[in-house]
């Protein structure tokens, strides 16, 4: 049984205070731990499943690897595509854990895991941007019938958290997803890219010559998302893309 209702909406925006008076400390996967509302409701054991994400990675889309590679490479995926981005990093491999509380912050409306998946992005992110010269983040879109039913964004709240830890602000009004595209999850690599080469368009309106732009997202893939989105940056003018999400698939799970 588990121990929050899914019936939450009004808590969508409650300070995590009020969160952590209306609901129990208890861990909301194993229901045997304390977890507070600032750890997003998930215990230290379970949090200590986290599997980060670590070398060796693909250089490029952060692909990782198993074994002992010790120089920096490149895929054999990334040395056919040309993307878009110039690279992509991500926190925490998206399996285990990190793959349930990404799926019920999704598509169950469980909010109390947004400051866990937060705090994960910004410890992994924010040492490496202040390093690179980085102007704004761009969330990756939902399609407007889709946010209505999910009530938020997911990639647009985790990107506010990087943002204020940055002083970097976030642009959810530059590009556009317009075609509301059927889930990615058990689609393979030609087919992801496929399904989301039309899905995006920037709003012709907004410029951003010569900018610095970090996408973001809650779990990579194939890449095929990001880097149609990367696209839309690059024709309103940003001269560097690169891309951040929280979770990353592993090999056996690109399908």
């Amino acid at each position: 049984m588990k121990i929050f209702s899914q019936v939450h909406v009004w808590t969508v925006g409650v300070s995590e205070t009020v969160l952590g008076l209306v609901y129990p400390n208890i861990c909301q996967l194993c229901e045997q731990e304390e977890a507070t509302a600032s750890e997003g409701f998930v215990g230290l054991r379970c949090q200590a499943q986290l599997r980060r994400l670590e070398p060796p990675f693909c250089h490029r889309c952060g692909l990782p690897f198993p074994g002992a590679i010790t120089e920096t490479f490149e895929c054999a995926n990334c040395r056919e595509v040309d993307f878009a981005f110039e690279s992509v990093r991500a926190a925490v491999l998206a399996e285990g854990v990190a793959r349930e509380v990404i799926h019920r912050f999704k598509y169950n409306q469980a909010r109390w895991f947004e400051p866990l998946l937060g705090r994960l992005l910004v410890t992994a992110a924010e040492p490496a941007l202040r390093q690179g010269g980085w102007d704004l983040l761009v969330p990756v879109p939902l399609h407007p019938v889709k946010q209505r039913e999910r009530e938020f964004n997911q990639a647009e709240l985790l990107a506010r958290h990087l943002g204020r830890a940055l002083g970097l602000p976030v642009r959810s009004d530059v590009v556009r997803r317009i075609e509301p595209t059927s889930t990615q999850t058990r689609l393979s690599r030609e087919e992801r890219a496929a399904n989301v080469r039309r899905a995006f368009r920037r709003v012709p309106d907004q410029r951003l010559d010569g900018a610095a732009v970090v996408v973001i997202d809650d779990v990579l893939t194939t890449g095929a998302t990001t880097d149609a989105v990367a696209r839309q940056v690059r024709r309103l003018g940003a001269s560097r893309v690169c891309v951040w999400a929280v979770a990353r698939a592993t090999l056996d799970g690109l399908g």
